[in-house]
């Protein structure tokens, strides 16, 4: 099953994530077939908090790949209008 799921960066204490779509075998931090986005939890600075191709995302799931509950929380929130 393919899967879009948040794989870990960063330093310590300081987590940044890359989304990705990959098989659910695959080691979190291993093989993907594609990064669509960025997320940062505490940005710094002129940094952006996330970062995310919605366009790949939405070909991603209507090609069967299921996100995982955070991610389909950054998607809402992405799709949301910014003011």
């Amino acid at each position: 099953m393919v899967v879009i799921r948040l794989a870990r960066g960063g330093s310590k204490k300081r987590p940044k994530y890359r989304i990705t779509v990959a098989d659910s075998r695959q080691w979190v931090k291993g093989k993907f077939l594609e990064v669509i986005g960025n997320y940062n939890p505490a940005p710094r600075g002129t940094e952006k908090k996330l970062t995310i191709d919605l366009d790949k995302a939405h070909a991603w799931i209507k090609l069967g790949a299921q996100p995982t509950e955070r991610v389909r929380s950054l998607l809402r929130d992405a799709a949301k209008p910014q003011a």
